[in-house]
Formats: structure tokens, sequence, C-alpha cells
């Protein structure tokens, strides 16, 4: 069975858009005009990523996002008329991966979409371990490398593509300083246009994440100035180091 991208967005237009460069692409897409269709076929069947519009007829976008990021790590890009910061960042705070302002590039969507599903499909070529080394374990806190898994005090929680992302490449640095620059270039690709706000929105939810089940460990420490260090403490310190 191919991708199958869901595209929820009651605009008739940029549904026939999209659709006709996901298929160029050999990816199976199904168009929905609200909330609740999708609700009722995502409960149903799995997808491999939702384009989802903030202004439905029926409900908030947000809602949305926030509903499925709790019963899914499906790679999420919101695409809204709606580009202040603001809704930006209130889009990664509910569990988007990705947010991309209307009227939008075609080319730089598809970029998007593709570079999304890479992630995913990464499993062992992440080239954070080696063979045999497929899961990494500190106190509190285990990586499942190969299933892109992650679990807390023994519980696996949600982690969205990019927070996984982030995480891995934060602990195959580990003890080192990784600069903003870096994660950025790493996780959204050099053309990407992400902030250091957007950047620092992902790392404080995968704290709240890793601090699940009161778990007393902290990992993921902020250099100011420059960037931010996987290292375990105990504690229930603030996780921020000035270097």
């Amino acid at each position: 069975m191919g991708v199958r991208i869901v595209v929820v967005d009651d605009d008739p237009n940029v549904c026939d858009v999209l659709r006709l460069y996901l298929e160029k692409q050999n990816f199976e897409v199904l168009c929905m005009g609200n909330g609740a269709d999708f609700f009722n076929y995502f409960g149903q069947t799995n997808i491999d990523l939702l384009i989802l519009d903030l202004m439905l007829p029926d409900t908030d976008g947000f809602a949305v996002c926030q509903k499925v990021r709790k019963e899914s790590s499906v790679p999420i890009i919101i695409l809204s008329a709606r580009g202040e910061e603001y809704d930006r960042i209130r889009g990664l705070d509910t569990g988007a991966d990705d947010y991309v302002g209307k009227p939008f590039s075609p080319l730089e969507l598809m970029s998007r979409v593709n570079a999304l599903l890479r992630r995913v499909s990464l499993d062992k070529r992440t080239g954070l371990s080696g063979p045999g080394q497929d899961d990494v374990t500190f106190p509190g806190l285990d990586i499942d490398l190969a299933s892109r898994m992650v679990r807390v005090n023994g519980d696996y929680v949600r982690v969205t593509t990019r927070e996984f992302d982030i995480l891995s490449l934060l602990v195959r640095e580990r003890g080192n300083v990784v600069s903003r620059d870096k994660i950025m270039n790493n996780v959204w690709g050099n053309d990407a246009d992400v902030s250091n706000r957007t950047i620092d929105v992902h790392i404080k939810w995968l704290r709240d994440k890793l601090s699940h089940n009161n778990n007393n460990y902290q990992y993921l420490h902020t250099v100011y100035g420059i960037g931010y260090k996987f290292e375990v403490k105990a504690g229930s310190g603030t996780g921020k180091w000035d270097h």
C-alpha cells in the first residue's frame, strides 16, 4: 500500500491543487472539507500524513490538531491563511510538525511533505547508532531508534516527528552543545524558514513529555546564547544553564 495523505480543507480549489501535485508523486490523497468527516475516517484507517487547514466550517483546526496528537504521532502540516507568529506558535504548541501560510507555493509544500515523510522512514538510518544498537537507554528514558518510540519511566509517550528528530540529534551529540542553527539545518533543512522561537517551542514540549509520570531526571538543557545540550541530571532543576 502506498503513502496515504489526508487533506482537511473546505476550499475546493486548495484541495484540487494539492491532489494534483500529491498524486503526481504517487501519493494516495483523500480530501475532506470538515473536521467531522475527518474524524469518522481517522478512527477507522491509518494515514501517513495530515495537511490541515485551521478555519474549518464545523470546528477549529487547532482543536483537530490537538486531538489527533493525543491519539497518534502522524506528521501534521498546518496550511492556513492565519500566518501571524501567534498562530504559528500555537499550531506548534498543539502538536503540528510544520506550518505553511496561505497563499502557498505548491512546490514548497511538496518539499516539506517529502521532508517529513523521509524523517518518518529514517528508522535505523538515523545515524544515531551502529548495528545492534537500536535502543538507547538512560535513567528514566528509553529511545527505540528503529520504531522512533520514546518511553519515560516505562510508559510510551507520543512525540511528533520533529520532536523525535530534535531528541535524536541531541542524543547523538550528547555531552556537546548543539546550536539552534544546527538543529534547524538537521531537522528542517537548510532552506527552511524556521525561527529560534519555533525550535524553543519544540524543546519546551519535549521537556514536558520527558517529565511524564513524575520523572525526576532532566535531559535537555539550554545553553544561553548558543543552543541546547543533552545530559542526564537528577533532580527537578530548570534545565537551563549559563555558559
